[in-house]
């Protein structure tokens, strides 16, 4: 298995991944897919990354720029995440999100934040955090990582492409 930028070409393969990936997942909606493609579309895929096995990919995670009602710059979305079915729990998600988070450091983001599961994503250095919220969704599930100690504070808005 290795881990790679996603390439042109790549789009039907993460498109039916993420679409396999969230059919049965009690928290999907079932857009997933299309959101990525919206992103790709917008040019605001800032991270696409894949993890190939065989020659066939395994998993996706997207990356796009949130913004802060504060103003705050250099904040950035996880997600959508997708491994396969097949595969999950043999750390390919985990690959995804650290290497996905140290080029968001590379590149002078300021954070990263996620809707998910407290549970797994804690390891990764996400936490709750009352000082950055999205709208509609209990606060123990929307997380952040901050990569500086200064940050903004408000409400987060996603890339509209998350919203059709």
């Amino acid at each position: 298995m290795f881990l790679r930028p996603e390439r042109p070409g790549d789009g039907d393969a993460i498109r039916a991944l993420t679409e396999t990936a969230f059919r049965t997942a009690p928290h999907a909606d079932g857009t997933e897919h299309i959101i990525i493609d919206r992103l790709r579309a917008a040019g605001a895929l800032t991270l696409s990354l894949v993890v190939e096995a065989d020659g066939v990919i395994v998993g996706h995670v997207a990356f796009s720029p949130v913004t802060v009602s504060d103003g705050s710059a250099g904040w950035y979305g996880l997600g959508p995440i997708s491994v396969d079915p097949a595969r999950q729990g043999e750390g390919i998600g985990g690959r995804l999100i650290g290497e996905g988070l140290q080029r968001l450091r590379a590149l002078g983001a300021t954070g990263c934040v996620l809707l998910g599961d407290p549970a797994y994503y804690t390891r990764f250095g996400f936490a709750a955090d009352p000082k950055l919220v999205l709208d509609g969704v209990p606060p123990e599930y929307f997380m952040r990582v901050a990569f500086s100690p200064v940050y903004g504070e408000g409400t987060v808005s996603y890339h509209p492409a998350f919203y059709g």
